[in-house]
């Protein structure tokens, strides 16, 4: 019994971060941070192809270590977000993917509009989550209870807000699974010290959100239809 004990405290953590082409790659790259000093973990950074690099939305390229079909499963799965996921939304190959992971993972978690993603796998019906602001009504056309904070746990479901909320994602996450004083040795590790430059949303001038929900109202047009015709081809049950 002991040696099965030992062995089970042995077992790496199998964590899975989907990357994707025109992600964010903050909502990645930050909860990569925190994920890489749990003990034992054993990351994959896993994308449709690995043959050439994953251009996030911004220009960044980043090299994924495995393609779908190299890997068998993992007890956290992640999902970042960013204009990509309207694609990805429709992707039959990267939602039989996820749907695959969430079998075995003990953990399946998103940032940002990763959550939307998640959702049209069908792996938050029933579930509260959370999403970008802009982008957070259109999880109930998922199937999902849209909760409006940075983050939201409903059983094994961990999701994030925007981009920014990552690392307070994964924070909770590690607090989870190595207890807290492990994540809060992480968090003195990586000086995670909030210090916000501005005003949260809802204190921030009314102008200035309005010119952001203009700006980005052409394509939450074609996130929010993305979503209707992704909710459209759930199963009715849960």
């Amino acid at each position: 019994m002991a040696d099965a004990a030992a062995a089970a405290a042995a077992e790496p953590l199998r964590i899975v971060m989907l990357a994707f082409a025109r992600m964010t790659q903050l909502d990645l790259t930050g909860p990569f941070e925190v994920f890489a000093r749990l003990p034992a973990a054993k990351i994959e950074i896993v994308a449709k192809s690995r043959r050439n690099p994953v251009e996030d939305a911004a220009g960044l390229s980043i090299v994924a270590t495995a393609s779908y079909n190299e890997i068998a499963g993992c007890h956290v799965l992640f999902v970042p977000g960013g204009p990509g996921q309207l694609e990805l939304m429709e992707d039959g190959p990267t939602l039989d993917f996820l749907r695959r992971m969430a079998v075995e993972a003990r953990y399946i978690t998103s940032v940002c509009t990763g959550s939307l993603v998640l959702g049209a796998a069908g792996l938050l019906k029933g579930y509260r989550a959370t999403s970008h602001w802009l982008s957070l009504p259109q999880l109930a056309l998922l199937g999902a209870e849209p909760v409006e904070e940075r983050v939201v746990v409903d059983r094994n479901r961990f999701t994030g807000a925007g981009v920014s909320s990552g690392i307070d994602l994964a924070l909770r996450l590690a607090t989870e699974i190595a207890g807290e004083d492990e994540a809060r040795r992480i968090a003195l590790a990586i000086e995670y010290q909030p210090a916000p430059a501005f005003p949260s949303r809802d204190r921030e001038d009314a102008r200035l959100v309005a010119e952001v929900r203009a700006r980005t109202a052409a394509f939450q047009d074609k996130r929010e239809a993305a979503a209707r015709r992704a909710g459209a081809r759930l199963p009715s049950e849960p």
